[in-house]
């Protein structure tokens, strides 16, 4: 629930209304805490959120929505967002024309794209469903084992071609990582692989922003603060852009990981990678299916017809193309990503209308091994911090490390400090833990 008033001095503060923070004040909700949420912006939801214009939903940035990930299924009532399906599935344009790589348990009709010589060759499918069978169904503590290496090493060491790499796997993966070199933690890898294998990639009806709208709701009338951005820490509480400073002998830390490295002097934080998307109204589907389209020369990381996913995402009679590319993009970037969009689906594009553009900097932390999944969420004697940068660039990872930071705040309200707290320069608010 969402409340512009003021009640009495809560247990804990929460900066920041994006996954993490809103997982982090749920847990503490439940635990019968008193919690204020401090969001700086209009909304909840950080980077997850929809803009509504001229009857188009605008995610702020392309997105899908996993159902397989643990925390979505222990925090959500997965039926109330109207969950839309993708295709189970890629096509991939390559320098040998268009392939199909699909999942033949799902759709067995589409199975004979994947025979040898089409998608992939003999090994390369063999490999590939080895390594798909062993992440779906090995226990989750394994795949989090273990020497880390790139992503790249561990498609070659499963014994995928170069080929097979770089037309299909790299094109799909550097959507997902934000990046093309494929030199993201291969532990991270598996576990994303693992989810896309028993989970379903969808949409909700509603835009993304939809989940951590649903995520606020659970929470307890008067916990969010909307319009409310903290200007810093103090030792007291926090302090507020607007002068007014708010006691609470806890403060979670639930931002960005730029906002938190300077709300807590010293933090370690990763750099990010940047993301680009582009949306398009057009009068026809140029593809008539909820499928993602990957490019083999990287000109643009994907694209999709939303509105084959959810009609949802436009008005009647339009179609609404969601295209992204690595980087904040160029200044011909819109007419580029149009031109690059009629050889991928095969069709002009000069009467495609620009509806909007959102750079989002920082999307993803750049999680290059050895990648921690889970960090501490300690800071400071009463001072914690989580957020994806804390775990991994991902749903799951925003809202384990929200969820992990209300158990550490519990349990430290129930026995004292932490002891590493007492030791010299970690017993002040701010000073860096261990």
């Amino acid at each position: 629930m969402v409340s512009t008033g003021h009640g009495r001095e809560p247990d804990v503060i929460v900066v920041g209304g994006g996954l993490a923070g809103l997982a982090c004040a749920f847990g503490l909700t439940r635990a019968g805490l008193r919690v204020t949420l401090h969001e700086a912006s209009d909304e909840v939801g950080g980077r997850m959120r929809t803009d509504r214009r001229d009857g188009f939903l605008l995610d702020r940035g392309f997105q899908v929505f996993n159902t397989a990930y643990p925390q979505v299924r222990r925090l959500l009532p997965l039926r109330r967002l109207r969950l839309r399906p993708f295709t189970p599935g890629v096509l991939a344009h390559t320098p040998s024309g268009v392939a199909r790589l699909t999942d033949p348990t799902r759709r067995p009709r589409e199975a004979g794209g994947l025979l040898p010589g089409r998608a992939l060759g003999a090994r390369d499918l063999t490999a590939l469903a080895g390594l798909t069978a062993r992440d779906a169904l090995a226990p989750t503590a394994l795949l989090k084992r273990g020497r880390d290496r790139t992503t790249a090493q561990a498609l070659a060491r499963g014994g995928l071609s170069r080929d097979a790499v770089d037309h299909l796997l790299r094109p799909f993966l550097a959507g997902v990582f934000l990046e093309p070199e494929l030199e993201t933690s291969a532990r991270f890898f598996h576990l994303v692989w693992r989810s896309m294998a028993r989970g379903t990639l969808c949409l909700p009806a509603r835009g993304i922003g939809s989940v951590p709208r649903l995520l606020a709701a659970r929470l307890p009338e008067g916990t969010v603060r909307l319009d409310s951005p903290v200007r810093g820490l103090t030792d007291r509480g926090v302090l507020l852009h607007d002068g007014t400073e708010r006691p609470a002998g806890t403060v979670v830390v639930a931002t960005d990981a730029a906002t938190a490295a300077r709300l807590l002097p010293g933090l370690d934080v990763p750099p990010g990678r940047t993301v680009t998307t582009y949306y398009h109204a057009t009068g026809r589907s140029p593809l008539p299916e909820p499928t993602l389209v990957v490019d083999s020369t990287l000109a643009v990381l994907n694209t999709c017809v939303l509105t084959e996913v959810s009609p949802t995402y436009a008005p009647p009679g339009t179609a609404l193309v969601s295209t992204s590319v690595l980087g904040a993009g160029a200044p011909d970037g819109e007419s580029a990503v149009r031109r690059r969009a009629a050889l991928l689906y095969g069709t002009d594009t000069a009467d495609w209308q620009p509806v909007a553009t959102y750079t989002v900097e920082d999307a993803l932390p750049a999680m290059r091994p050895p990648w921690p999944l889970n960090r501490d969420t300690r800071w400071a004697e009463g001072r914690y911090v989580c957020g994806d940068h804390r775990a991994t660039g991902s749903v799951q990872g925003a809202l384990a490390s929200g969820s992990r930071a209300a158990r550490d705040v519990l349990a430290d309200l129930r026995t004292g400090p932490h002891p590493e707290d007492a030791l010299p320069g970690n017993h002040r608010r701010g000073g860096l833990r261990p």
